[in-house]
């Protein structure tokens, strides 16, 4: 049997290493792009907006253009963002797969 308090230092390593990792990814920047780059979103991991880029030739396109360019530069960081996310928590999971739309608290 195991001992009951191996468990337990155990389970603190692995919550710090789950906080370090949470600081960590509120700390990331992703880039999303759309366009060809035409719009550039750049978003933290909190998914706050830390820039938005509009290449000036977009600005002679219409408006609903801009639009879709903008809201699909912001969907390209938010999936880089989730990917980083999953992969950081894989790899502290030493590879453990967690059940498929589990989601961390942050």
């Amino acid at each position: 049997m195991t001992d009951l308090n191996e468990l337990m230092r155990q389970a603190q390593k692995m919550q710090d290493q789950f906080k370090q990792a949470q600081e960590d990814l509120s700390n990331l920047v992703v880039e999303g792009q759309s366009g060809a780059g035409l719009v550039v979103i750049k978003l933290n991991g909190r998914h706050d907006v830390i820039s938005v880029s509009i290449d000036d030739s977009a600005l002679n396109e219409g408006k609903e253009f801009i639009e879709d360019l903008i809201g699909a530069a912001f969907n390209d960081a938010v999936r880089k963002l989730e990917d980083e996310k999953k992969q950081t928590m894989s790899s502290m999971a030493g590879g453990f797969k967690l059940p498929e739309g589990f989601n961390f608290p942050f």
